[in-house]
């Protein structure tokens, strides 16, 4: 089966004053079709950076190097007609929040139909209104017809994340990027928010990308997750491998500080991720990591299968005997 989503040897840096940030340093990866692929990781280890980046929404001071290819469509380096045309109808993204995302001045209903206005061209203002009302209908939202005709402010934040998971998938698209979708949600509305992504997955076969710092929510969601450390995979594999057998240092660092799963106290990760500005030679994680040795400092490990998982450590062979 061909993969919704490949990306290959993705490279994202950013010109600043004070010199480049290299924020992405060669991630590779497939997104199958009707697959949940979790992406974790600290915040600034490129999660969120890597798709704006595929979807081609970074300012002009970033530079994007490598291969990402939906369909038959390759984005990086593709002129702007072709990602717009891509972006929206075969990849799509539900954006961190949503009040911001969300245009004030334009009533919820019209902004939907816009989605739809813009990637299928011979169908009426009349037709994307009444489908704008179906599509919210279908997110869960109530009394659609009568919700249609609000502003965003009128929405609560759970409504708010609706409308954007409904403009989201006004066109069906291959590939859909949640990112952080239950940031600042209670856990009812967590809960039904995540329902209504695992329903569109199963009904429309689509390829989720779930960006979260919430590992419980990959848990629950996920197939596969890729683990992400200063803008590189440090670990992938299947959910039920990489928390049962995590083979990462840093992988088991992250589950190690989350509660409930069977810990007397929690061990948080010491230090701080590193300086992008200038990253660090060898492994990233070395600085934090308490198995890290000489050798560390010199060779940048690549992902290779160690025993359950992909694992980019030159000592992760070693760290069973070692826990």
């Amino acid at each position: 089966m061909a993969a919704a989503l490949s990306v290959t040897d993705l490279r994202v840096s950013f010109k600043t004053m004070l010199g480049t940030v290299q924020a992405v340093r060669g991630v590779s990866f497939d997104v199958q079709p009707g697959e949940v692929l979790g992406v974790v990781g600290e915040s600034g280890s490129g999660k969120s950076v890597t798709f704006l980046g595929i979807m081609g929404l970074l300012g002009r001071s970033a530079k994007i190097e490598g291969s990402a290819r939906v369909g038959d469509a390759e984005l990086v380096g593709a002129a702007p007609k072709v990602q717009r045309r891509v972006r929206g109808s075969e990849m799509a993204m539900i954006f961190q929040d949503p009040l911001s995302a969300l245009n004030p001045v334009h009533k919820v209903g019209a902004q939907v139909a816009e989605m739809l206005l813009a990637h299928q061209k011979d169908m009426t203002r009349k037709a994307a209104a009444e489908r704008a009302v179906e599509l919210l209908d279908i997110v869960g939202i109530p009394q659609p017809e009568q919700r249609a005709r609000q502003y965003a402010h009128e929405f609560s934040g759970g409504m708010r994340q609706r409308v954007m998971i409904a403009m989201a998938i006004a066109n069906n698209p291959k590939v859909l990027i949640a990112d952080e979708p239950t940031t600042a949600l209670d856990v009812t509305v967590q809960a039904q928010i995540l329902e209504v992504i695992d329903r569109i997955r199963k009904e429309m076969g689509t390829a989720v990308v779930l960006i979260t710092h919430d590992l419980g929510v990959v848990a629950r969601m996920a197939d596969r997750v890729q683990v992400m450390y200063a803008g590189r995979i440090v670990e992938r594999g299947e959910v039920t491998n990489i928390f049962r057998s995590p083979d990462h240092p840093y992988t088991r660092g992250l589950l190690a500080s989350l509660p409930g799963l069977g810990h007397e106290r929690l061990t948080p990760i010491p230090g701080a991720p590193p300086n992008m500005l200038q990253p660090p030679s060898g492994c990233a994680f070395r600085a934090r990591c308490p198995h890290a040795v000489e050798a560390c400092s010199t060779a940048l490990p690549e992902l290779a299968t160690v025993r359950l998982t992909d694992t980019a450590c030159i000592r992760s062979s070693e760290l069973e005997v070692m826990s």
